[in-house]
């Protein structure tokens, strides 16, 4: 079953169906690993956000099942984050030095993306309970697909469309709180917290599909191509935040310029771009968009 709910079936089939799913790829791809341990992990983790955003899709209806569920879902990735995230760093350097303004800087950005190497591999060697972990995060993913048994959506499809409507107004309206503030104070923090409400929504998008096939589609890329960009912006702040943390594995003063001053340049034209995005994807009122989210799954029922 693809990661969608179709408005003329069960809505309480249609999301065990979905949930299960998403939970037994991520159990698969954790005991098998086709790519190794830490794409496997990478994988994990992308099924776990599209779970949290299918439970906060429903939060009004099962607030208790919810926030539970978040929670488990949530510290189980946290707990296998380290070694991935010092992977992605490994690609946000990268991308600086794709994008680098002269030889000087690509040069001393090549040199930082060894060095990233370097650590990466230094924390994979020093992973001793790796396995363990994983092993451990198969159980709590299996108890997490036990726990949809008592997931039950009884009121009907003219109360379940409100409860669509209330989500999705709700992802909406934090969606331009959070680009306001983008405008505004403009903090890592806050460009980040688009970031997820920009998930949410295409995520959201993909799920309810059916009511509207065209038009979903070609929203959901646009926000697709934003979560994209917003990505980038919140490696940078994290590289930032590695520089202030370890400065001492940088063993060069000008290479570490170099690279500051490429993640100032990056942040500040990728943000500009970003909320240009964000204004088109976001230029539908949210009261109005969760009306027509609304008509359209009642409708598309008959």
């Amino acid at each position: 079953m693809a990661y969608r709910i179709r408005p003329d079936a069960d809505f309480t089939d249609e999301f065990r169906s979905v949930a299960t799913e998403q939970l037994d790829y991520a159990v698969t791809v954790l005991e098998e690993r086709p790519d190794g341990a830490h794409e496997a992990i990478h994988s994990f983790r992308k099924n776990l956000k599209r779970l949290r955003s299918l439970y906060r899709l429903v939060a009004r209806e099962v607030p208790d099942f919810q926030d539970h569920e978040n929670a488990r879902l949530r510290d189980t990735a946290r707990s296998l984050s380290a070694i991935r995230d010092a992977a992605a760093l490994i690609g946000t350097a990268q991308y600086l030095q794709k994008t680098a303004r002269g030889k000087e800087e690509s040069e001393a950005l090549g040199r930082i993306v060894t060095i990233l190497e370097g650590r990466r591999d230094r924390m994979a060697e020093a992973e001793s309970e790796l396995e363990n972990r994983l092993t451990e995060t198969t159980g709590i993913l299996k108890e997490a697909t036990a726990a949809l048994d008592a997931v039950c959506f009884d009121g009907g499809h003219r109360k379940n469309a409100r409860m669509l409507a209330r989500s999705w107004r709700r992802t909406a309206r934090k969606a331009k709180a959070a680009l306001a503030a983008c405008h505004g104070e403009g903090s890592a923090d806050v460009f980040h917290d688009l970031r997820k409400r920009t998930y949410d929504y295409r995520l959201y998008h993909a799920l309810l599909r059916d009511v509207w096939p065209g038009a979903m589609k070609a929203k959901r890329d646009a926000a697709k191509d934003l979560v994209e960009d917003l990505g980038r912006i919140h490696d940078l702040a994290v590289l930032c935040e590695l520089v202030e943390a370890e400065p001492q594995i940088f063993t060069r003063n000008d290479d570490l310029a170099h690279l500051l001053d490429a993640i100032i340049f990056r942040q500040q034209e990728d943000r500009r771009q970003a909320l240009v995005k964000a204004e088109a994807v976001f230029a539908d009122d949210p009261d109005e968009e969760a009306q027509r989210i609304e008509l359209l799954w009642l409708t598309a029922a008959n």
